[in-house]
């Protein structure tokens, strides 16, 4: 027989065995695992967007002519408006003042004139900036328009083409859908949550029953019993990343670059960095609803707000980015949107695979250190 203090497979199997049995008779792991993140991806996938659509503005056109209509007709048939036509610039500030409508494009009475005179012509965007990246994308839209419509007259007047044309290009996201960024982020947000709530609950639950009582008395090793926990669980863990996966591909159609064992192999070093945190967390609550609202502050809310995955941390204070540097999401994050949008790049893989090994190691390492065969 094996001595306590060593790991044997043997007691490591029967461990890994009883686990199981409980995760089959505890549907709540199950849910955890599976259907959170089902639940989770199609409220933020779909609830969340970057891309403003059906933005209702006022087109003020204080006297309707050919020209002054053609303009106005470039935001009706485009899908980033919902515009509302009217001739009184007193009433559309009303609209604005009630948040009716988000913006303001207002066209002069003597705008027609200006431009069969040859002279500037221009027109009036005034935007509610409460919100200032909603207000900077609708800017960036209504010039977008107005630009067509410019390069549309010239070339019905035939008049020179300017010698210098502007031709954009997008690398990475060509269709710049905001859900090709949003739903790898939202990966590592649904795996930060199961991979820590997993076991987060689980020696909590064992402490609230009295089963861990029997559990040390057992020959056991400390290795040995949060060995038993992280397998099963980095098992049912990874299967809901799989469920993730065929969420992004299938339905939400984010186009893929990478190699999905490149993905395999760096998310199984998150999900254990996710379940060391989990496990640590349990071992010091030893209450269930302290351990579930301990994960939520302590993984959940960093990976939301540290990762880069909503709020760019380049912009953030230096003292913001330091603490971000200890959250393992801010390089699953980058690891994730690399591999979904640009490939393999090594330059970005390696040096984000070793600091989140490096927290995997830190975060197992206290979860071995904080759990103890004694009652204390």
């Amino acid at each position: 027989m094996a001595r306590p203090g060593l790991l044997s497979p043997r007691r490591l199997r029967a461990l890994v065995r009883k686990e199981m049995y409980q995760i089959v008779r505890d549907p709540s792991s199950i849910a955890i695992a599976l259907v959170l993140p089902v639940i989770l991806l199609l409220l933020f996938g779909y609830g969340i967007s970057l891309d403003p659509r059906q933005i209702p503005i006022a087109v003020v056109l204080e006297q309707p002519s050919p020209a002054a209509m053609d303009l106005a007709a470039r935001f009706t048939i485009s899908d980033y408006f919902a515009p509302i036509p009217l001739t009184n610039f007193q009433q559309a500030e009303q609209l604005l003042r009630q948040r009716d409508v988000d913006a303001i494009v207002r066209v002069r009475a003597d705008f027609s004139r200006e431009l069969a005179a040859g002279r500037i012509a221009p027109i009036q965007l005034i935007v509610n900036a409460v919100d200032g990246n909603r207000a900077r994308q609708i800017e960036g839209y209504v010039t977008g328009a107005w630009q067509r419509w410019v390069q549309s007259q010239a070339a019905l007047d035939n008049q020179a083409l300017p010698l210098v044309e502007v031709q954009p290009h997008y690398w990475f996201n060509s269709e710049v859908r905001s859900q090709n960024f949003l739903v790898p982020g939202l990966v590592v947000l649904v795996m930060t949550l199961i991979g820590t709530l997993l076991t987060a609950l689980v020696m909590a639950r064992e402490w609230e029953r009295g089963t861990m009582e029997s559990l040390l008395v057992t020959p056991v090793s400390v290795v040995e019993i949060v060995l038993g926990k992280l397998v099963p669980y980095f098992i049912l863990g990874m299967m809901g990343m799989v469920v993730c996966l065929l969420m992004a591909f299938f339905l939400f159609h984010v186009p893929f670059r990478g190699s999905l064992l490149v993905l395999a192999l760096l998310a199984s070093i998150f999900l254990c960095a996710m379940l060391g945190l989990g496990l640590f967390i349990s071992a010091m609550a030893k209450n269930q609803f302290v351990a579930g609202q301990t994960s939520l502050i302590a993984a959940f809310l960093p990976a939301f707000f540290l990762s880069g995955f909503i709020f760019e941390l380049a912009s953030a204070p230096f003292v913001i980015r330091a603490i971000s540097h200890i959250v393992p999401a801010r390089y699953f994050v980058a690891i994730v949107q690399s591999i979904f949008l640009a490939g393999n790049v090594w330059s970005v893989l390696l040096p984000n695979a070793a600091a989140m090994a490096g927290l995997a190691c830190f975060f197992l390492f206290l979860a071995f250190k904080k759990t103890r065969k004694s009652l204390e």
